[in-house]
């Protein structure tokens, strides 16, 4: 009978393990909506929040009383909610904010996750089977999607940064390719005063990048410079940085965005991939980065990768891997410098 409970616990332990879909859809939705703001000031009643955000009071309560469960919200008194220290990231204000990345998770998983199987049986990513373009074609055809990708961005190399420079020491100029409104660049040169930069992403970007380099006050020693990286990437840098840039592609892509920054670097710059790295097979348990392995091939059709993997790429540029640092739980830098 023991061994029959305990195959039943294994049974209900699946079962929970599906529900997780409601509950990520549901804080989804509290991103969206914009909930935790409406908390900012302290607990409010379901009544209150259903009619801040137009949704049925029963139905209201209902979800929020679910979330409770997952330690985000505390119900303080007979419906009546407030804000929990984890659910604090969901706040517009904080300063680790995730809103964005989850309005983005909201707007974007829907559309593949039911089509996933597609990956799982042709190795390709969903969003072309479904929507007949790739994801950064989505992107440029979406404004607003593209608006919620660059904050989330944004959100997640914040929420990085500190780690980051806790593990590695930036100097020089850095060219900082596939820097998106240049989060990332514009943190190490405020860490940094010594250094300078050049942040280089796709032209689209170019006047929200430029703002955010005005509002921080580094003007003088950082540009925005738009382009493509399969054609060029400016030269001349002494460090350039690929963060969270080849997981979104697959090896052969990768291998030639390498290239191109390989023949824009000196011979004594260096080159940095910041990426989550997966443990060689059948050593570790593979942690965050199995999960997002599978996100970059259904979505982008892209992957995460081993240190040999990222070795052998970056030695087809012509590259050779020097360390790898580790950058809090989820992030690696991998140096290398030319051959």
């Amino acid at each position: 009978m023991a061994d029959d409970a305990g195959e039943a616990e294994h049974a209900y332990g699946l079962l929970e393990m599906d529900d997780q879909l409601i509950h990520a859809r549901a804080v989804q939705i509290v991103a969206e909506l914009g909930i935790a703001d409406l908390l900012a000031d302290g607990p409010r009643s379901s009544e209150e929040i259903a009619a801040a955000t137009s949704s049925d009071p029963d139905a209201c309560y209902r979800m929020l009383r679910m979330l409770t469960t997952r330690g985000i919200l505390t119900e303080t008194r007979p419906r009546t909610f407030g804000l929990t220290p984890r659910g604090g990231p969901l706040r517009s204000d904080h300063p680790y904010s995730v809103r964005h990345t989850l309005r983005l998770n909201g707007a974007v998983v829907p559309l593949v996750i039911d089509g996933a199987q597609h990956s799982l049986r042709t190795g390709e990513p969903t969003l072309p089977a479904v929507t007949g373009e790739s994801f950064y074609e989505h992107l440029e055809r979406e404004p607003e999607h593209a608006a919620l990708f660059d904050a989330a961005m944004s959100e997640l190399t914040r929420a990085m940064l500190p780690s980051l420079l806790a593990a590695y020491a930036f100097t020089g100029h850095v060219v900082d390719v596939g820097a998106g409104t240049g989060t990332l660049l514009r943190g190490i040169l405020r860490a940094t005063p010594a250094a300078s930069g050049t942040a280089f992403d796709t032209p689209r970007l170019t006047e929200s990048a430029r703002e955010a380099i005005r509002r921080d006050g580094l003007e003088d020693r950082c540009v925005f410079t738009g382009g493509d990286f399969f054609t060029e990437v400016p030269p001349g840098g002494d460090l350039y940085v690929l963060k969270w840039v080849l997981h979104n592609w697959p090896d052969e892509q990768a291998a030639a965005i390498l290239r191109r920054c390989r023949q824009a670097m000196p011979d004594r710059a260096r080159l940095l991939v910041i990426e989550a790295v997966l443990p060689e097979p059948g050593t570790d348990a593979p942690g965050p980065a199995a999960t997002m392995d599978v996100s970059m091939l259904v979505v982008p059709g892209g992957r995460e990768r081993t240190e040999e993997q990222y070795a052998a790429l970056l030695a087809d540029a012509g590259l050779r891997l020097q360390r790898v640092v580790s950058a809090g739980s989820r992030n690696s830098v991998l140096e290398s410098r030319p051959v």
